[in-house]
């Protein structure tokens, strides 16, 4: 049997990036098995409004198909992959107008932190 040493933990760092893969893995687990709704993973995660659509590499802009309302300064959480981030909403264009609230059903380009692919699952928090 391996001699298993414990890990110094440096102000938490480790555990929380413990907690952090080992809550992807059972996200994925989750989504690949089709046994859950979004909003069964983690009250964390918010309440799912949509999905990305596109992605545009060049200008950081992704296009997101809403299942409900998103206004400018909301908080989101954009969550596929490797990818888990949280930002704030600044603005908003549908059609190249910019637009302050967007409803469900409506297609929204928003410029986006980081990287993203279609796909990726969209919470309002």
């Amino acid at each position: 049997m391996p001699n298993l040493h414990p890990v110094k933990v440096v102000g938490g760092h480790y555990r929380e990036r413990s907690k952090k893969i080992i809550l992807k893995i059972i996200h994925s687990y989750y989504f690949m098995s089709g046994n859950f709704t979004p909003e069964e993973i983690s009250p964390e995660e918010g309440k799912l409004i949509g999905k990305v659509a596109h992605y545009f590499s060049k200008i950081g802009v992704a296009v997101i198909e809403l299942s409900d309302t998103l206004k400018a300064g909301d908080t989101i959480r954009i969550i596929g992959g490797e990818t888990d981030f949280t930002q704030t909403v600044g603005s908003m264009e549908i059609e190249h107008e910019k637009v302050k609230e967007a409803k469900a059903g409506d297609s929204v380009g928003l410029k986006v932190e980081q990287k993203v692919r279609e796909g990726y699952k969209v919470y309002k928090l």
